[in-house]
């Protein structure tokens, strides 16, 4: 039996910066969530009340959140 493995060579090595630890814990944190309460996932895959658990840890932790920006009209 012989085994193919690939490697993707096309892609940096940079050493994630500080914010990657929070995009993880966040990412971590939304689908727990969606695991635990299957029940707040809308038809669209959206998940009103999870953006508004993690809006609220990103004021609590004063980081902003990407459901707080408002682009400019």
């Amino acid at each position: 039996m012989a085994m193919l493995l690939i490697m993707k060579t096309d892609t940096s090595l940079s050493v994630p910066g500080p914010g990657h630890a929070y995009v993880q814990l966040q990412y971590e944190i939304r689908e727990a969530l969606r695991r635990e309460h299957p029940e707040w996932i809308d038809p669209d895959g959206s998940c009103p009340t999870c953006e508004i658990y993690e809006s609220r840890l990103a004021k609590l932790l004063s980081v902003p959140s990407p459901y707080e920006y408002q682009p400019a009209a």
